[in-house]
């Protein structure tokens, strides 16, 4: 059942190009009341938290709310009411057991080869946030890639309440929309050690049983011809890029050490690194990990709009390529904080090096 809502608000900030979204509501808990709040770029799948680390009296809850819709107002965010709304957990950040598989990255040259692999099947990779849905007796719970429990947007929940049956499915988040791709459990069965083949046919059964407009299956190409368009059209696009999936492969938990029956290739360089200093004049230095321990990696300016991340905060970072001297990276943008990844994971094999770098190896 969707969470009642007491008090709530939209806001939104824009200033050249930031696009923000803050949602604050009161929402009951037993005979009390918490103060939620929702943030993030438009469009994107919202990051979300609590105000109240225990529920309080409603008088004290306004109170918090108010100050934070304040607090917000005078930072230049305006009121609106055509957001999408997130329903909070009283369980967020717990820990389900569940984990995704994940995938590691290949070159264009294995690209070439997949495309023409007819054992692999090819998807596009979207830009967004890695969640596990589960739908255990009626009740709807959203899980991250480190497998703990999140907040959903309400229109993501109501589409998996409408269908039938209790499953696990996995997918990205974009927005109000969660694009599914694979299937844990479904029909009382527990679909991991089935091939990718067997679980995306169980996968279409689930999301074909009912009216679910945002759970969205992931178009899928399987013949080398059919690889080779959606390739083209997908680069044409500027999407981020595509994934291949081998389809005699069980689900396994976890990313492979190298290689996997899962793989990705981005169309445009992404990292996440780990803030090592603050500089001064809002930029910080970065830093990634590789056998022989923490190497510079440049540094990376934060937008007057943006907070400027603390020492060992893990950013997202877009960027050209980068120098194979140095490692520095060549035209880097933050992107954000990631809340979901380890420093551990910040690792040197992300980089990808100016064309022409790559035979001096």
């Amino acid at each position: 059942m969707n969470a009642v809502t007491i008090d709530s608000t939209t806001m939104y900030y824009r200033e050249g190009t930031s696009d923000k979204v803050y949602q604050a509501s009161i929402e009951p808990s037993g005979e009390l009341f918490v103060v939620n709040f929702a943030f993030g770029r438009r469009g994107s799948t919202l990051s979300t938290g609590t105000k109240t680390s225990s529920p309080v009296d409603y008088a004290t809850a306004k109170a918090i709310y108010d100050k934070l819709v304040r607090e917000k107002t005078g930072k230049g965010y305006t009121p609106g009411e055509d957001g999408t709304p997130y329903q909070h957990t009283d369980k967020e950040e717990r820990s389900t057991g569940l984990l995704p598989q994940l995938l590691n990255q290949i070159d264009e040259n294995t690209v070439r080869q997949l495309i023409h692999d007819s054992e692999h099947c090819m998807q596009e990779k979207f830009d967004g946030k890695r969640v596990l849905l589960r739908k255990q007796n009626g009740e709807i719970t959203g899980i991250n890639r480190k497998g703990l429990t999140i907040g959903l947007p309400t229109s993501i929940i109501t589409s998996a309440e409408r269908l039938p049956g209790d499953f696990v499915i996995d997918g990205e988040c974009v927005g109000d929309v969660l694009h599914v791709f694979d299937v844990l459990e479904s029909g009382g069965e527990d679909q991991r050690k089935n091939p990718y083949k067997r679980r995306m046919a169980a996968l279409v059964n689930v999301l074909t049983s009912g009216q679910a407009a945002h759970l969205e299956l992931v178009a899928t190409a399987y013949k080398p011809k059919e690889k080779a368009r959606m390739w083209d059209q997908l680069r044409e696009a500027n999407k981020e890029g595509v994934v291949f999936k081998r389809l005699t492969a069980p689900y396994t938990p976890g990313r492979p050490n190298s290689g996997g029956p899962q793989l990705k290739y981005k169309f445009y360089a992404t990292l996440s690194a780990v803030v090592a200093k603050v500089n001064p004049q809002r930029s910080v230095e970065i830093r990634l990990l590789n056998k022989e321990g923490w190497q510079p990696a440049g540094n990376v300016t934060i937008p007057g709009n943006q907070k400027v991340p603390v020492v060992g905060a893990v950013l997202a970072i877009r960027y050209l390529y980068a120098f194979r001297e140095s490692g520095c990276l060549y035209q880097p943008t933050f992107l954000g904080v990631r809340q979901d990844i380890e420093e551990h994971e910040c690792i040197s094999s992300q980089l990808k090096f100016k064309s022409g770098d790559e035979d001096d190896a």
